[in-house]
């Protein structure tokens, strides 16, 4: 007589087979389902994020808190999208690349997709090593050493299966908004400034709308849209349509919960540094100078809290980006490369940086470039297959469903449009004075 498995990813499996078959019911049902969008929604607290969201509150307070619940609700719609695709056709957005487009097509978009990849690492792994390096006193290049082993080191977690993976993803992303609770408590919010700007649209002036720009631009990452079909595509096993509804509602939960979690540990991060900055400190923009003014304003367990929440997320960001850009070589060119050397693929690029002693937050700030060149690929792609009804039958989006997609995807094309012109120095007639 065989022994049963006891690893933690067949249990889950074990239960997720149990709820399908009706064995297992309750309201707690869904979180047997839960994890891919807790490890995509990383992507939407990464290090990439810290100094826009800085940037936001402490130029224009709390201002600007409506654009980053804006830019929430465009990244649930296309990681639901992106969750459904993998759900109903069980190949991932990548592989469906490969088999709809043409040859010299798919391959644009895989270097395209990798260079992506690349640039999104870049900034995750520079902040998690930023971090480091204020938290300890290190230099740069050693905080950048220590990121490289510890995220190297967590990516095995990988060959468990998938469920302790989504573990340790939550816990990171657990930690980053236990520091933010804790930067709420800390710091004097406004709260009913804080309620108005989150839900009465403005836009105080033109440097404003930059910043605005960069918040909406910037928020739905390309990485995460390949990554969360991929994640979906083979974790339940699905043996009929009703089956097949009933994990894209749980899926459809999950990708609520765990995005609004995201938005707000994002509206969080405005909020402290309107609270902390915006009076006295409205020019702070970059990581470093928050860490440092911090201490004097907060005290020094509010400047650490805000470094821990920044080591996690660059940490965890740096360990899906991996993940997320090892699918899009499965998926495009059928490609399998071992973990290290893919590892020290991405890692290279911020090596290099820092080695030619390049400014980092202008290094960020190209890489956010480099991903608005990038993000239509994967956003226009996931339109037209969650559309086709050869690809997803009865699951085929909606005109309505459909509609909103395109409309969404057209506003975040059209501003990452201008913050590429205004990166350029070329002129931008409604944001000039």
């Amino acid at each position: 007589m065989s022994t049963p498995s006891t690893s933690l990813t067949d249990r889950t499996s074990q239960r997720m087979a149990d709820v399908l078959a009706g064995r297992l019911k309750g309201p707690r049902s869904w979180l047997v389902f839960a994890g891919p969008a807790v490890i995509a929604s990383v992507a939407y607290m990464d290090p990439g994020n810290y100094a826009t969201n800085i940037q936001a509150g402490a130029g224009y307070g709390y201002a600007l808190l409506w654009v980053v619940v804006t830019a929430n609700l465009v990244a649930m719609l296309f990681q639901a999208l992106s969750a459904r695709l993998g759900i109903v056709s069980g190949k991932n957005l990548a592989e469906h690349c490969r088999d709809g487009f043409s040859r010299p097509t798919v391959l644009f978009m895989w270097i395209v997709s990798e260079i992506a990849a690349m640039a999104t690492d870049l900034a995750e792994f520079l902040g998690g090593a930023i971090g480091l390096a204020l938290l300890f006193n290190l230099p740069l290049m050693v905080g950048m050493g220590i990121t490289a082993i510890v995220t190297y080191g967590l990516l095995l977690v990988e060959n468990r299966g998938f469920r302790p993976m989504e573990l340790l993803v939550g816990t990171l992303v657990g930690v980053i908004g236990l520091c933010y609770l804790a930067e709420l408590l800390i710091a004097p919010i406004a709260w009913g400034e804080a309620a108005r700007g989150a839900v009465l649209p403005q836009m105080p002036d033109m440097a404003a709308l930059t910043i605005a720009v960069g918040i909406i631009g910037a928020t739905v990452m390309p990485h995460a849209i390949y990554l969360h079909s991929g994640l979906t595509q083979h974790r339940v096993k699905i043996h009929n349509d009703v089956e097949r509804a009933k994990v894209l509602r749980f899926s459809n939960i999950e990708v609520v919960v765990a995005l609004a979690v995201a938005g707000m540990i994002n509206i969080a991060m405005v909020m402290m540094a309107a609270s902390a900055f915006h009076a006295g400190n409205p020019e702070v923009a970059e990581i470093e100078t928050a860490y440092h003014t911090l201490t004097p304003l907060l005290g020094s367990f509010a400047a650490a809290a805000f470094l821990i929440s920044l080591i996690a997320s660059g940490v965890s960001s740096s360990v899906v980006g991996t993940m997320a850009g090892q699918m899009i070589m499965q998926g495009f060119i059928r490609l399998n490369i071992p973990l290290l050397v893919r590892r020290i693929v991405t890692m290279a690029p911020a090596f290099i940086v820092v080695a030619m002693g390049v400014n980092v937050t202008e290094a960020l700030v190209a890489s956010q470039v480099v991903l608005s060149i990038a993000l239509p690929i994967p956003m226009i792609a996931l339109i037209i297959f969650t559309g086709r009804r050869s690809v997803m039958g009865d699951f085929a989006t909606g005109p309505l469903l459909r509609g909103l997609a395109i409309a969404a995807a057209a506003l975040v094309l059209s501003l990452n449009a201008v913050l590429l012109a205004d990166v350029a120095g070329l002129p931008i007639p409604f944001m000039t004075n």
